[in-house]
């Protein structure tokens, strides 16, 4: 290193094969997720590197975990997903453990400071890379082979050091800013589904005479509404089409996913090439999501648009078109609002990781109903509230995007030898 310099220079740096300063850990035990030291992909939060206590498992488990196997991995090692690596989850071991065998366990040699390792393989170039050289479709794979071709830049160890201690300052900070930002969001996102709770259940006059519902999850309600079934709002219910959904065709198919905020995204849907008529999309149609894990089941998506081109739905979905008793727009702002989704998740049916509701018995919940005046009132006050809260939230969400992406470009310079030892030092 120069010391007529405050850049570090990266000249003098080694370029290496991964697999030759971090060999694979090929050590496998008898042992499933329940192991007090397991650490399964869901327990690594994207980008950052942290472990995150989490009670779920993932979709999809591999055979080796549900034979009972997992990878070993010692304190120093380094861990990398080979599953989806877009994702960008990997860690650094603070003790011995076993975990997925989805996570290559890398040893890292002498030459290598392991928290300098997992930094450099957290750049968006590396991670890139090896999304590129995945295999499979629906749970897209890298191999060690290539992931342990690809080099990485080797300063000195103590270089190393220097910058893995720079990271964590500055990353720390940049966390710190997220986090706080995304407690903002979380607060704001509380307070609106207190509102729609309360204003699709009681309306918009705080005096209006109260009569008791005769439903537990519902309470009190104007005395002037009625109670119905569900159902009793509907023209029709429908399931989706259970053909294998591809990656090209003519027509869209929506998926779980497509349901966003009470909204339809087409961007995340699959393709067909073919579906019946009556299986088609139009303006003002209801889907909502019949079998989901139990934190996503009833989740109801409105079609507010005229679709350009063939639109269909999935089999895990239900199309719901009402009748002239109910707007779409209020019925998805009521079956969206926290009070009515804790009650129809009680009535979902549990299943091995996932839950099923039925239209049947959705359609039986009861739920109440004002006059179709009052309905256009609500949907116009909660239109307006939306349009005043939405671009705070973007924004926020915007700065939490530029924090990542700055928390990104700064790892890549320090790993690179862009930033001034200088300012690492101060």
């Amino acid at each position: 290193m120069s010391t007529s310099t405050v850049r570090i220079d990266p000249n003098v740096w080694r370029l290496a094969r991964l697999k030759f300063v971090a060999p694979l850990r090929n050590e496998r035990v008898s042992a499933g997720s329940d192991h007090p030291s397991y650490l399964g992909l869901e327990n690594i939060e994207p980008w950052t590197g942290k472990i995150i206590e989490i009670a779920s498992k993932l979709d999809g488990e591999t055979a080796d975990e549900s034979a009972g196997l997992a990878n070993i991995f010692r304190e120093g090692d380094v861990l990398f997903s080979k599953l989806r690596p877009y994702l960008a989850k990997a860690c650094y071991a603070l003790h011995d453990g076993v975990c997925s065998t989805e996570l290559l366990v890398m040893r890292p040699s002498e030459l290598l400071e392991p928290r300098f390792l997992l930094y450099s393989i957290l750049t968006p170039d590396f991670v890139d890379t090896v999304a590129a050289s995945t295999f499979g479709a629906k749970m897209p794979r890298a191999n060690w082979d290539f992931i342990g071709s690809l080099e990485i830049n080797v300063p000195p160890v103590e270089e190393q050091r220097l910058i893995a201690n720079y990271l964590d300052r500055e990353t720390t900070c940049i966390d710190g800013l997220i986090t706080e930002k995304e407690r903002m969001l979380a607060l704001l996102a509380e307070k609106r589904a207190a509102l729609i709770s309360r204003i699709v259940t009681r309306g918009l006059d705080p005096n209006v005479p109260l009569k008791p519902s005769g439903q537990e999850w519902l309470g009190e309600i104007p005395a002037h509404w009625n109670i119905c079934q569900l159902k009793r709002t509907w023209i029709s219910s429908d399931y989706g089409l259970s053909e294998s959904i591809r990656d090209e065709g003519e027509i869209a198919v929506l998926r779980m996913s497509c349901i966003v905020d009470g909204r339809i995204d087409v961007s995340k849907s699959g393709m067909i090439t073919e579906v019946d008529d009556h299986l088609l999309l139009r303006r003002n149609d209801l889907l909502f999501n019949r079998t989901n894990s139990l934190d996503q089941i009833a989740k109801v998506g409105l079609v507010d648009f005229d679709p350009d081109k063939p639109l269909t739905f999935a089999s895990y979905l239900v199309r719901i078109r009402t009748n002239h008793r109910a707007m779409p727009q209020y019925l998805v702002a009521l079956l969206n609002s926290s009070l009515f989704l804790e009650f129809a998740r009680k009535n979902a049916i549990p299943a091995i990781g996932q839950a099923n509701l039925s239209p049947t018995r959705y359609g039986e919940i009861h739920i109440p109903l004002p006059p179709k005046v009052e309905q256009e009132e609500i949907v116009v006050f909660l239109e307006r509230e939306a349009n005043t809260s939405n671009p705070i939230r973007e924004h926020i969400k915007s700065s939490i995007d530029l924090l990542k992406e700055r928390r990104a470009a700064l790892i890549t310079a320090a790993v690179t030898g862009q930033i001034p030892l200088e300012e690492m030092i101060s």
